[in-house]
């Protein structure tokens, strides 16, 4: 084993000898081994000596310094080469270029994606005048994104890796562009582009969006119907035989459950296109959910339960807001705290300004079951249910938050929650005070 790893160095230490970095080593050496021959053989003199063993120590230390030097540059250039092979392997485009962007490198994938040969773009300089140029334009747009046709965040601002969703026309083109700083001790020296083609996989996604929004449209109205009719037939339950009541009762419970999912599967279709219709206003927040908690009482009496509303003491500040949308997302959350609650259980509704922010906070706190920390955040994904909720209430489709993280995110604001199993559950948004905040446009959440 020992004798391999001998061996292993010395060819290691030969290749290392063989580069450029050696070269003054290798030029010393013949002065150094003339000068000591002269002086052991025809120089007895002690200073002769010393000035051989003096050739000796600085021989030895250039040798060192040589030989360390030309080991980190075969070691850089070895992983610089496995680097390289990575890169040009990689499926997704790759377009690394200095700050000056000018291109560094370009890989394969890349050269499908643009129609450009590595060759004829590696070392130019990119700049944004050079998007009139048909070969190079959408190069261009990708590198300055504030070109391209449609550019949407995917990402904090200023925080990197930065990514974005960018849409090109004639021919489609839907590609995902991750982009991250090439740099040392803090200092940005370019930034490296990693470019996915999605157009395929959107576009199925998109047919099955197509599929889902037509068969709930198709399903609406007949669906809506059959509810009604329950409902009717329900209201002459003192002309029904006893033991039909229950049935119906069931029935028209069933019927408005598929009419909710129904128009859910339809918001969500809309939300994820970015057509779901936002007409902002002025609202103030605190008389807003004042009446929504007045129109839900009765199902919270039904319940069993207790509502508490605690009203902040000092006037807020009006906040941007659709109320139609921004009903849909409180009352969303309000269901899920009466629904999961336990028997004579209680629910907590706050507002507040956030101190030193320009953002007013709504809280629902309930009593209830409570979530697993670890299914919080998954929560607000399409179709989850936490696990707890499953074994409580079987039914529930798990689209309820997912619609309102949505709501609350083209508002400007954040969702968020808390909880502990068998203890309750907080969960609160925040919507900004500043309307500048409030997204000019919708931004599609699907893709």
């Amino acid at each position: 084993m020992n004798t391999k790893k001998l061996i292993a160095d010395f060819k290691v230490f030969l290749e290392a000898s063989r580069t450029p970095e050696m070269r003054p080593f290798w030029v010393l050496l013949p002065f150094l081994i003339l000068t000591t021959t002269v002086s052991v053989y025809y120089s007895p003199a002690p200073w002769d000596w010393i000035s051989a063993l003096s050739a000796v120590v600085v021989a030895s230390f250039v040798f060192i310094t040589s030989y360390y030097i030309a080991s980190l540059n075969r070691q850089m250039k070895i992983e610089q080469g496995e680097l390289k092979q990575i890169v040009l392997s990689l499926a997704d485009a790759v377009v690394g270029y200095d700050s000056n962007f000018r291109i560094l490198y370009f890989n394969p994938a890349a050269e499908h994606l643009f129609g450009i040969l590595a060759e004829d773009v590696v070392g130019e300089i990119i700049q944004p005048q050079d998007a009139s140029n048909q070969k190079y334009k959408r190069l261009v747009q990708v590198i300055f994104p504030s070109l391209a046709p449609v550019m949407i965040p995917r990402s904090t601002p200023g925080v990197y890796p930065q990514i974005l969703d960018l849409a090109f026309a004639d021919p489609t083109l839907e590609a995902r562009v991750t982009t991250a700083p090439i740099g040392e001790a803090g200092k940005v020296l370019g930034f490296v582009k990693v470019i996915r083609d999605r157009t395929h996989e959107i576009s199925l996604l998109r047919s099955k969006d197509e599929f889902i929004t037509i068969a709930s449209h198709q399903l609406r109205t007949p669906i809506t119907e059959v509810s009604w009719a329950l409902e009717a037939l329900f209201s002459m339950k003192d002309k029904m035989p006893e033991e039909a009541i229950p049935i119906v009762s069931q029935a028209a419970t069933a019927a408005k459950g598929l009419v909710r999912v129904t128009e859910d599967l339809l918001n969500i279709a809309k939300i994820e296109e970015g057509h779901f219709g936002y007409k902002f206003e002025q609202l103030d927040i605190v008389a807003f959910v004042e009446k929504i908690l007045e129109s839900i009482l009765p199902l919270v009496q039904r319940a069993g339960l207790t509502i508490y509303f605690d009203k902040p003491k000092e006037k807020l500040p009006y906040v941007t807001a659709d109320p139609t949308k921004l009903t849909l997302a409180v009352v969303n959350i309000l269901e899920n705290s009466i629904r999961y609650n336990i028997k004579n259980g209680e629910v907590v509704v706050r507002v507040e300004k956030l101190s030193d922010s320009p953002f007013v906070r709504v809280s629902v706190k309930d009593s209830g079951i409570g979530v697993a920390s670890d299914e919080i955040n998954k929560l607000f994904t399409k179709f989850f249910r936490g696990t707890n909720a499953i074994k409580y209430q079987t039914r529930g489709s798990g689209l309820g938050l997912y619609i309102t993280k949505n709501i609350i995110r083209s508002h400007g604001g954040q969702i968020g929650g808390s909880s502990e199993l068998n203890r309750g559950s907080t969960f609160y948004f925040t919507l900004p005070t500043d309307p500048s905040m409030v997204p000019l446009r919708e931004i599609p959440s699907g893709f």
